[in-house]
């Protein structure tokens, strides 16, 4: 045969051979994302957009936790060792498992007395209230045993006045609350349960055993092809193969089910997927009841309200110590007026607030209660111009700019796990790594809101995540020392009907408690969300009314804007 047919009867060989790779051969992924092996059994739908509404259960903590990144240093690990000493709650007792209903805490039957004072049963400015609560079950027994979660204010509608209580559970069925007395007239007692001590006990057991109690999703793309796979910071073990979204600079994990016909760098959005239903018992659900056993008011026995007397100059060892009992502030005429620190001041006029953030960045990152903080001040500053970016109502990215007095507002979500309608994949970003790349500065203002997607996984994902937001915070005050750290707290919320199993006010004041103690030292302001919603005669919300929101705003504010000595230098 002549020369030309072996060149032509290769090249066909050559080209069988090309396609015998390309069908036999897996589509490697890039090197930006590597598939890993276990996890998630998931029916992929080719060409379609349903998944399975219901994801394979997790059953042991080990099996999702994985330590991602750098492994924590011995300092690390000691304080998260104390961290989960400082939040422990009382366990019931473990037959308590075996109650029925009637035996579980009724707040209807429970009551509380206001205990006597001891200055010839009058109270003074300065004073500490005390109130003693005796829980008691659907029976009218009382309980002999603690745990429940109470919650306790002290308010006077004549004043528009509140403030936040302590209560101190003494692990029998009784409890303390104590308030400081701050203001002059009339004060009423206000004590409600939020969950009884078998309630608490299921959501422990969720928040460790059913981090895919909400789950996500994300839709992969080539083409007109499409498929949507579900994703979650923990997958199951030995169930198939998973893209790997681990986040390269701060280890934080993130996984997806690798789709059966595309990449893993296909990916092409972010949403949430759904709850998990059925993850209680008919009789566990009954300790969620909405008005019956979660956040019900508990009654006085006789009266519930006292009246105060001006301070006496005379007796001032005698006061009571809002330190000691862990109060930030208190509402008057419905002003928040913090306790230490920083004086506030009220920025009613948009001018005010124009004259505070004239040559500011002002850099909001975080959750939905952080976007209220941006919505606010674009609604009080008509100079102020949202950008329109083509981006979501809610998601964001938002920037708004005010060139003729130089003030630049943005805010970002936060990164995974986000409960929130489809995002851009590009649009999300760790706020570490956005901290990281700020140049920072006397003129710089960041402000932090990190707690209410975090409430459905373990606490150490909630510290893990803190614990690299305060390295890059470190990091930033240490380059730029003047820059502006302002740290939102979490606050608690309506629970109506499921939203107890997926985000709790027990759930909320552990994260509450670990975020103050993880930011203890830092030179950030920590704004007391939790106290001034508690404190307000507002109904609680995850999305707290604008007139807190307007308090929230002016404390920041003031911090930005506080007064300095000369010695002390500019803010």
């Amino acid at each position: 045969m002549s020369l030309s047919v072996w060149k032509y009867i290769l090249s066909v060989l050559t080209l069988a051979g090309l396609i015998f790779l390309l069908r036999n051969t897996p589509i490697e992924e890039s090197w930006k994302y590597h598939t890993v092996s276990p996890p998630y059994k998931v029916q992929n739908q080719i060409q379609s957009l349903n998944f399975s509404a219901s994801p394979p259960t997790l059953h042991h903590k080990q099996t999702f936790y994985p330590r991602l990144g750098q492994p924590p240093s011995p300092e690390e690990e000691l304080e998260e060792r104390n961290l989960l000493k400082s939040i422990a709650w009382p366990q019931p007792p473990s037959d308590s498992t075996s109650l029925d209903l009637s035996q579980t805490s009724d707040p209807a039957h429970s009551l509380f007395t206001i205990v006597t004072s001891k200055n010839n049963h009058s109270w003074y400015v300065g004073d500490e209230l005390e109130v003693q609560v005796q829980l008691r079950d659907f029976k009218g027994q009382p309980k002999r045993y603690g745990g429940d979660l109470l919650l306790a204010r002290l308010h006077s509608p004549k004043y528009r006045a509140g403030v936040a209580g302590e209560v101190l559970d003494h692990n029998n069925g009784l409890y303390s609350a104590r308030f400081p007395l701050l203001w002059e007239g009339s004060a009423q007692v206000d004590i409600m349960m939020v969950h009884s001590s078998e309630a608490i006990a299921v959501l422990r057991r969720l928040r460790e055993k059913r981090p895919d109690r909400v789950y996500f999703s994300s839709i992969f793309r080539r083409g007109h092809h499409s498929e949507k796979m579900v994703c979650n910071m923990f997958l199951p073990q030995d169930q198939g193969p998973l893209c790997n979204y681990t986040d390269l600079h701060t280890g934080e994990p993130w996984y997806c089910c690798k789709p059966k016909m595309l990449t893993c760098d296909s990916r092409y959005n972010h949403a949430m997927g759904g709850y998990t239903k059925d993850i209680i018992t008919k009789k566990e659900a009954l300790l969620f009841l909405s008005g019956k056993n979660v956040k019900v008011p508990i009654h006085a026995s006789t009266k519930d309200n006292i009246g105060v007397l001006p301070s006496r100059k005379e007796t001032t060892s005698q006061k009571a110590d809002p330190v000691k009992l862990a109060t930030s502030g208190y509402y008057y005429q419905d002003s928040w007026r913090p306790l230490g620190g920083i004086s506030m001041r009220h920025f009613d006029k948009a001018s005010d607030i124009t004259r505070c953030l004239t040559n500011k960045l002002v850099y909001m990152y975080g959750d939905s209660t952080m976007r209220q903080w941006f919505e606010y001040l674009l609604s009080m500053l008509p100079d102020l111009k949202k950008l329109n970016l083509e981006n979501l109502k809610h998601s964001g990215p938002f920037l708004a700019v005010d060139s003729t007095h130089n003030i630049l507002l943005e805010y970002r979500f936060h990164g995974t796990p986000i409960r929130i309608e489809p995002v851009m994949i590009s649009e999300l970003r760790y706020v570490a790594n956005e901290l990281d790349g700020l140049t920072g500065g006397p003129n710089t203002v960041v402000a932090l809101a990190i707690w209410a997607h975090f409430g459905t996984f373990p606490m150490e994902v909630y510290m893990n995540r803190l614990r690299h937001i305060r390295k890059a915070v470190v990091r930033l005050l240490d380059r730029a020392p003047g820059t502006v750290m302002v740290v939102r707290t979490a606050n608690p919320q309506s629970l109506e009907r499921d939203i107890s199993l997926y985000n709790s006010d027990w759930l909320t004041l552990q994260q509450d408690v670990v975020l103050r103690a993880m930011f203890k030292g830092v030179n950030v302001i920590l704004v007391d969300a939790w106290q001034m919603c508690l404190a307000s005669h507002e109904a609680h919300n995850l999305h707290p009314p604008r007139a807190i929101v307007k308090n929230m705003v002016d404390m920041m504010l003031s911090y930005v804007c506080r007064v300095r000595t000369r010695n002390q230098g500019q803010p």
